[in-house]
C-alpha cells in the first residue's frame, strides 16, 4: 500500500518531551517503533493481563482482559492503518497503550477512585493512561516516564477526539508538553478510536456468550446480527453450534472494518496534509452514517444486556467497595504502602493523588491480596464467571 500524503511521519514528528542522546542507538527502528517498543517493555502494559475488561477477576481462563483486549484493538488498527495508507507503528502504539491507565476493576475501580479522591481533584482513566507513560513508568536513568513522542501523546489525550483539560492530570501534563487539545489528532489516533469500538462490541459479545449472559436469540433482535448469522447458516449449515458463533463474530468484524476504510477513503478524497487532518473540524474516521446507527443499537443492547446486567452490577459493586476500602486504608496509615511510603508527599492534593496512582497500577488480583493482607480475609464475590 502507497504512504498516504497524509499519514503521520515519524521523520516530521514533534519529537519528545525531554531531549535524548542516541549515542549507541538499540537498532534502526524509527520514533514510532521506538514508542511502540517501549510500551510493550514497560511493566504498566504487562499489568494488563491481569486487569478487567468485562468480567471482574474471572475465574476462566478464556476471558478477554485489558491486555488480550488491547492486542486484539492493535491488530484490527493495523489492518485498517495499511488498507489506507497510514503510519502503522503509530497506530499500533496507540492501540496497545489506550487502556494503559485502567484501574483495577475496570470502571468499578475508576468510579470508586472518583468518589475517593474526589476532593483532590479527582481521577480519570485517559489522564491516568498519560500520567503513566509520562511520569510513574520511569525505567530510564535521565528522564521521567517513557519519553514517547509527541505525536502518540496527543493521540492518546484525544482519545475521542478535541478535549479541555478539564482534570488536574491532563492539565498538568498539557502544561508541561502542550498536546493542542483542542485540535482533531492524526488519523492514526481517529483510526484507533474506532478499532477499539470494533474489538470490544464484537470480543464482548464473544464472552458474554460463553459466560451465559447472553443467548443467541436475543442477539437475532438485532437485524445487523441477524443478517450475519442467516449468511453462516448459509455458508456453514452442519458446522457446531460454537464455530458458527466464532464465524459470526469474525464476520462482524470483518464488516465493520471494510466499512471504516470504505467511509474514510471517502471522507479523505481530496486531503493531502496532516495539517488539513487536525484542521478539518471533525472526525474523518470511523462507521458510514449507517453502520454507526447499526452499531448504536448493538451497543444499547450490550449496555441492558451486559454491562447492566444484575450480577454484573452486583459484582461491580463489591469491587467498589474493595478500591474504597483500600484508598481508605492507605489514607489512614501510609506504612501499609510498602515501599510507595518513601516517597508520599506531606501535604494534599499530592499526598492522595500519590495514594490513587499507587491504587490504579494495581492489578485485580494484586488489590484482592491487599485487601485480605489488611483486612484479614478476601472479599468475596469478586467473579461472576
Amino acid at each position: 500500500m502507497t504512504r498516504a500524503t497524509f499519514a503521520a511521519d515519524p521523520l516530521h514528528s514533534r519529537g519528545r518531551e525531554f531531549p535524548e542522546n542516541r549515542d549507541g542507538a538499540r537498532g534502526p527502528r524509527s520514533e514510532f517503533q521506538r514508542d511502540r517498543d517501549r510500551i510493550i517493555h514497560s511493566i504498566a502494559f504487562r499489568r494488563l493481563r491481569s486487569k478487567t475488561q468485562v468480567f471482574i477477576a474471572p475465574d476462566g481462563d478464556h476471558y478477554r482482559t485489558r491486555l488480550t483486549h488491547s492486542l486484539e484493538v492493535a491488530q484490527i488498527g493495523r489492518v485498517i492503518a495499511r488498507a489506507l495508507g497510514l503510519d502503522e507503528d503509530l497506530t499500533e502504539a496507540l492501540c496497545l497503550a489506550h487502556d494503559i491507565g485502567h484501574p483495577p476493576f475496570g470502571h468499578a475501580g475508576e468510579k470508586a477512585l472518583s468518589q475517593a479522591s474526589a476532593r483532590h481533584g479527582g481521577f480519570d482513566h485517559n489522564a491516568q493512561s498519560l500520567r503513566t507513560l509520562m511520569r510513574l513508568e520511569s525505567p530510564y536513568c535521565d528522564h521521567p516516564g517513557l519519553n514517547l513522542t509527541w505525536d502518540l501523546l496527543e493521540g492518546l489525550a484525544k482519545h475521542n477526539g478535541p478535549t479541555p483539560a478539564d482534570n488536574w492530570a491532563l492539565e498538568e501534563l498539557d502544561r508541561a508538553f502542550d498536546l493542542e487539545l483542542d485540535r482533531w489528532p492524526s488519523l492514526e489516533a481517529q483510526v484507533a478510536a474506532v478499532a477499539d469500538d470494533i474489538a470490544y462490541d464484537n470480543h464482548d459479545i464473544d464472552d458474554g456468550l460463553r459466560a451465559g449472559f447472553l443467548v443467541l436469540d436475543q442477539l437475532l433482535d438485532i437485524d445487523f446480527v441477524a443478517d450475519q448469522w442467516r449468511a453462516v447458516e448459509r455458508r456453514f449449515p452442519a458446522a457446531p453450534q460454537d464455530r458458527k458463533l466464532r464465524e459470526l463474530i469474525r464476520g462482524q468484524i470483518g464488516l465493520m472494518v471494510n466499512d471504516v476504510i470504505g467511509h474514510t477513503q471517502a471522507q479523505t478524497e481530496g486531503v493531502v496534509a496532516l495539517e488539513e487532518i487536525r484542521g478539518a473540524g471533525r472526525s474523518l474516521s470511523g462507521f458510514s452514517p449507517g453502520m454507526a446507527a447499526q452499531e448504536r443499537v448493538l451497543k444499547r443492547f450490550m449496555y441492558d444486556n451486559l454491562y447492566y446486567h444484575p450480577e454484573q452490577l452486583a459484582t461491580a459493586e463489591k469491587a467498589r467497595e474493595v478500591v474504597a476500602r483500600l484508598y481508605a486504608a492507605y489514607d489512614q496509615d501510609a506504612r501499609l504502602l510498602g515501599a510507595w511510603r518513601d516517597a508520599l508527599p506531606d501535604v494534599e492534593p499530592a499526598r492522595s493523588r500519590h495514594i490513587a496512582d499507587y491504587i490504579a497500577g494495581m492489578t485485580d488480583r494484586y488489590a484482592i491480596d491487599q485487601y485480605e493482607r489488611i483486612y484479614g480475609r478476601k472479599p468475596h464475590g469478586l467473579s461472576n464467571v
